[in-house]
């Protein structure tokens, strides 16, 4: 946030089953840090009801409040973004080659095929995969996911997207950009709900999309375990063209598209989707509804501090002027 009193706005942001940003909190801090990321993220356990056990999956860029924070839940799965993995890579190793080899590694679903395209990136650059190697597998390569989770993404847009959405709103005092976020996902909610209504089950619309586009080669399936040599049905829960065509032969009535459905996660449903969305954004109450503080002393407002780098927005206009 901007202003004469900058601070931090701290947000958690998943996905819904339709690929749309979910923003799960949201707070604001006087700076981020680990002492605002552990009490960030312990308000949000105790909200969630989450414990130590809990084993949720949280995506960061490897910040280092964030980790520390996050051993909050030491049974969490714990993932680090490609994109932010590819940036530090990228100061290192200023060829394409670098970032392909990554991604590719990255992307790949099978422990097998993973260990034999990092022998070729090795060969093709060995300094270069004895750095990717110090970072564990398991927090940035599908191929490692535990599979608790039932999408497999690799970068951070969700953030991004939902910082672009209420940009405007940090350049207001702390009320006033609570209200334009709070404003925010009420419209986004009421926009949602109009696209529900216009979508027609069992499932969401992105996941009816996959199942009639799915055109992959033919692959070793076990519909028992919901597996197969890829690992794609494992870690999206929506079986692939071949699962398709397996599922419709061995169904009673495979004229029947809604058996093919049943193998598809419940996450993936429509009724689910409405659900999810179903809850109120209640409005903060006005300054006369607060209740009245017990504290002995007199809050003052936080110090001032100067913001690095120049004033863009008085520049911006003497440049107009100009």
């Amino acid at each position: 946030m901007k202003g004469s009193f900058p601070s931090q706005v701290l947000t958690i942001v998943s996905l819904d089953s339709n690929n749309g940003i979910y923003p799960l909190a949201y707070a604001i801090v006087e700076s981020e840090n680990t002492a605002s990321w552990k009490w960030f993220l312990e308000n949000l356990g105790d909200e969630l009801e989450l414990g130590s056990n809990s084993n949720y999956t949280f995506k960061s860029d490897r910040q280092k409040g964030l980790q520390i924070a996050t051993q909050l839940f030491p049974n969490a799965e714990h993932r680090y973004f490609t994109r932010h993995i590819h940036d530090n890579m990228r100061k290192k190793c200023m060829q394409s080659e670098y970032r392909d080899h990554l991604w590719i590694c990255a992307s790949t679903t099978t422990i097998s095929e993973f260990e034999h395209l990092m022998k070729e990136f090795s060969e093709y650059d060995k300094e270069a995969c004895q750095w990717l190697k110090q970072i564990p597998p398991v927090h940035w390569a599908r191929s490692h996911f535990l599979g608790r989770e039932v999408f497999d993404v690799l970068i951070s847009n969700m953030c991004e997207v939902f910082n672009g959405k209420i940009e405007k709103g940090k350049d207001k005092p702390v009320i006033s950009c609570l209200d334009f976020i709070g404003e925010y996902l009420m419209k986004r909610i009421c926009n949602l709900m109009k696209a529900m209504k216009k979508a027609k089950g069992p499932l969401i619309p992105t996941t009816t999309d996959i199942l009639d586009a799915r055109k992959k080669d033919q692959h070793v399936v076990d519909v028992r375990i919901q597996t197969y040599t890829f690992r794609k049905w494992e870690l999206m829960v929506i079986p692939c063209r071949h699962a398709i065509a397996t599922l419709n032969e061995i169904s009673k009535d495979p004229e029947v598209e809604l058996g093919i459905y049943e193998w598809v996660h419940k996450v993936y449903w429509l009724e689910t989707w409405q659900k999810v969305y179903s809850f109120k954004v209640e409005p903060i109450k006005g300054r006369p509804m607060w209740p009245k503080s017990n504290c002995p002393t007199k809050l003052i407002p936080p110090p001032h501090r100067t913001q690095v780098g120049r004033r863009k927005k008085k520049e911006d206009k003497m440049r107009v002027k100009g």
